[in-house]
């Protein structure tokens, strides 16, 4: 299993009239768990992008407990539970406020492609090279 952490203080620009976190927002959060997540790992996705490979979003889920708030410091905990095979990699997320509360869960799967066509392709070699050693029993 491969985990990463990453925090990101929540702007003024992306609370709702209520002072919450628009639930939209979480998406781009999770985004940047993923990338920040890729880039440890010695992963770019501007690289891979200029190599003609994208990521895109399969699916997208998220289950809400606690609400952020502006000038909140988030913790995003970001994890892959499995080794990707196939075409797909999965991406496991959790949230924390800086008080230690756990404010949302979430997943998302994508798909490797070819910019060109949009058809899909196994993972690619480097990306299982880079993710091997931590799924080792």
């Amino acid at each position: 299993m491969y985990t990463s952490e990453n925090t990101i203080r929540v702007r003024y620009a992306e609370t709702d009239r209520m002072g919450y976190v628009y639930y939209g927002n979480y998406a781009a959060y999770f985004e940047t768990g993923r990338v920040e997540a890729l880039r440890a790992l010695g992963l770019s996705y501007r690289e891979m992008e200029d190599r003609g490979i994208m990521l895109p979003v399969l699916s997208y889920q998220i289950k809400y407990f606690k609400p952020a708030f502006f000038d909140d410091t988030l913790t995003i905990k970001t994890t892959l539970k499995e080794l990707p095979t196939g075409t797909r990699l999965s991406f496991h997320y959790e949230m924390w406020n800086d008080k230690g509360i756990q404010i949302n869960e979430g997943e998302t799967t994508h798909v490797f492609v070819k910019i060109d066509g949009g058809r899909p392709i196994t993972v690619p070699q480097e990306v299982i090279d880079k993710l091997a050693p931590f799924f080792k029993s």
